[in-house]
């Protein structure tokens, strides 16, 4: 085993990494510097230094990364209006890019020989936070304690914490509770009863929003306005990019918005089940999709749909910082040029309807060609009969043909 002297650790003062703390001062006996980033998991981040402080920790790092997270990860992702799967809007895979390069950095600061994580053996993070440290910084040394330790279970890791004093949240019968991951984009649940698939989450489950059912009786209506691609104001109020995504978590908890339970498939080769609450990305998913309708060439708009899903499985699979997705974003953001105006919703018990979307400046919707009425020459209707039979062509010569 190499030797380790210093190891900056992303430290969320969870079950996992508390134990990773005691348990790299113990197996490496090196120094720890704990790296802590508020991205918008809305929990107390004092009790994570005392937690820090208490496990014998001197250099304590404590970031407000939330506007970075936004402006500079969740905004760029929801210009290529990305879904992975179908359903997941990715919120736990965008974050780690984010924490990967601040990782890199205080390592640097700190002069530290390596970073750790506590992301598991089976799970998605680990190639997400190492690929990224890597590309940042290719030699950098990293220790991932899931592949290398003999805790191999919740239910040991919570034997280890009480064996060494750490205090951790359980469940009433002593069990461990779900794997939480909570961020500024959504927060999501693993483990635990939902590793069986057939079995229908407990209502207790789903922390942010409330139920559909419970949800107001009546509807609450936003304009929501853009700006190249990104949302900048609701209801004429303008916002940083993490106070209107805080806003909109806002409005989308209070209505049941953003619920989804999937069975996803892992970079890694397994299939992986998760409840995941997403209330307000899936508003500004709705919203952006809205807006582009009005604003993007055809072609544009359909390039985009087709690269989509390379882009999102880029980000899911851990390939932020890659070449091919700087390649991609650049075509992206070029296309938002023009993808500037307001979309007003409509949110209601879990869902979320487009009653209008306007542009000024930039839309591409001409309403005296759409037009059912009267439109005074603007489009002369037989000019449809040869566009048709040239794109039949093909067509006809093949059915001929089939025909002898």
């Amino acid at each position: 085993m190499q030797t380790v002297k210093k190891v900056v650790l992303a430290y969320s003062g969870g079950l996992d990494t508390s134990v990773i703390l005691k348990w790299l001062q113990d197996h490496y006996h090196c120094e720890v510097v704990t790296f802590t980033a508020d991205i918008g998991q809305d929990e107390p981040l004092e009790p994570v230094k005392a937690k820090a402080k208490a496990l014998g920790i001197n250099e304590i790092f404590v970031e407000d990364l939330r506007e970075e997270f936004a402006r500079d990860f969740i905004f760029p992702m929801f210009r290529a209006n990305t879904v992975y799967e179908g359903e997941y809007l990715l919120g736990t895979s965008i974050s780690r890019p984010l924490i990967a390069k601040h990782l890199v950095r205080i390592a640097g600061l700190t002069s530290s020989d390596a970073i750790a994580h506590g992301a598991t053996g089976k799970g998605n993070d680990q190639v997400r936070m190492e690929l990224g440290a890597y590309a940042l910084n290719p030699s950098i040394r990293i220790i991932a304690p899931w592949r290398e330790w003999d805790l191999t279970s919740r239910e040991k890791l919570v034997a280890y914490a009480k064996a060494h004093g750490i205090p951790v949240q359980t469940q009433a019968d002593g069990s461990s509770d779900y794997s939480m991951d909570a961020n500024l984009l959504h927060i999501s649940y693993e483990g635990g009863q939902l590793e069986d698939p057939w079995h229908t989450p407990d209502p207790s489950v789903w922390a942010w929003t409330v139920a559909p059912t419970d949800a107001p009786d009546e509807p609450q209506t936003i304009d929501l306005a853009f700006s190249a691609g990104d949302p900048v104001s609701i209801n004429d109020e303008f916002l940083s990019p993490a106070a209107l995504m805080a806003r909109l978590n806002e409005i989308g908890c209070r209505h049941g918005v953003g619920r989804v339970d999937l069975v996803e498939n892992r970079y890694i080769g397994m299939k992986n089940r998760g409840c995941y609450e997403t209330p307000g990305g899936t508003i500004l998913l709705k919203a952006h999709r809205a807006m582009e309708s009005i604003t993007l060439d055809r072609e544009v708009a359909h390039l985009k749909d087709d690269l989509m899903p390379r882009y999102a499985r880029l980000i899911y699979n851990g390939y932020w910082w890659s070449p091919e997705r700087e390649a991609l974003q650049t075509l992206i953001d070029a296309s938002q040029a023009d993808v500037t105006g307001t979309v007003r919703l409509s949110v209601y018990k879990g869902g979320v309807m487009v009653l209008g979307r306007r542009s000024e400046t930039h839309s591409l919707f001409a309403p005296e060609l759409s037009t059912f009425e009267e439109d005074h020459g603007a489009y002369r209707q037989a000019d449809a009969e040869g566009f048709i039979k040239l794109n039949a062509l093909r067509l006809r010569v093949a059915q001929r043909l089939r025909n002898g």
